[in-house]
């Protein structure tokens, strides 16, 4: 299982709208918890979430990468994080994180699911379906997991967040990334499903509005300090810094749960359509 969502294809999608994501107040009081926590969008996720005043639940399969986030978050000066190894391609591992998480720290206010992974092909007709069988594993069967283990703690939290980071080319994928753009918008349909059902609950309970959020950051990819060093020429264009989407991902408790719920937020400028 690798963390973090780094895809190249681009495209276009709607109902979605573009954000330019507002600065966090404070996170003080909140518990979130951060799926594929040790790759550079993770740690950089962690870590403002930690500056913002919220404890993180820090997860992923690397235990040795994730001591290191732990260990950054200590060395600024954050003793808000913890870190466990946990497989989210185990169901009841999911479950025993997310049932662990809400009764020691009370309530869950967020999951944020950052893990991740990429394959593609020259050509259409080149795709090895071999690709689909790991990215369905990685992209769709954690999200799965961990939306179904967190989904009750969510909705008994009040004001929850789901963040699902996803790429523009998953309702306009290119050739040569079939199984990747498929598998991103199984993804994102399934945030979808779950942000009805934080909408079917509010009802439920005599409210018109829900007040638990599932919500889409789009992206075309992301990049990230090392990436620019290996790289000093290149320009990166349309691509997000793992930074700022940090910093939308912790903007999203200050927007009301509406206006994220069941959305698709783009991070950089949304593709013309064909």
């Amino acid at each position: 299982m690798t963390s973090d969502t780094t895809p190249a294809a681009q495209g276009g999608a709607t109902p979605a709208e573009r954000v330019d994501a507002p600065a966090p107040r404070s996170l003080d009081g909140r518990v979130v918890a951060v799926a594929g926590a040790a790759g550079p969008a993770g740690r950089a996720t962690v870590l403002r979430l930690a500056a913002a005043g919220a404890t993180v639940l820090a997860a992923d399969a690397d235990r040795e990468r994730l001591g290191e986030v732990v260990e950054a978050a200590a060395y600024a000066g954050s003793a808000r994080v913890t870190g466990e190894q946990v497989d989210l391609l185990d169901a009841a591992a999911a479950r025993d994180w997310a049932d662990r998480a809400e009764r020691e720290h009370g309530a869950v206010h967020g999951l944020v699911h950052l893990v991740g992974g990429w394959r593609g092909a020259k050509t259409f007709g080149e795709t090895d379906l071999a690709d689909w069988n790991l990215l369905d594993k990685l992209l769709v069967r954690t999200l799965q997991h961990t939306s179904l283990a967190f989904h009750d703690a969510l909705l008994r939290s009040g004001d929850a967040r789901f963040v699902l980071v996803s790429a523009a080319g998953a309702t306009r994928p290119t050739a040569g990334n079939a199984v990747y753009g498929a598998a991103k918008a199984a993804a994102e349909a399934w945030t979808l499903a779950l942000g009805d059902s934080f909408r079917r609950a509010a009802k439920a309970g005599g409210d018109a509005e829900p007040r638990a959020a599932a919500a889409i950051l789009v992206i075309k990819a992301l990049v990230h300090d090392a990436m620019r060093a290996e790289r000093p020429d290149a320009k990166f264009a349309g691509f997000t810094d793992v930074r700022d989407l940090a910093e939308a991902v912790a903007g999203l408790w200050d927007r009301p749960a509406q206006e994220v719920n069941g959305h698709r937020l783009w991070l950089t400028p949304e593709p013309n359509r064909p």
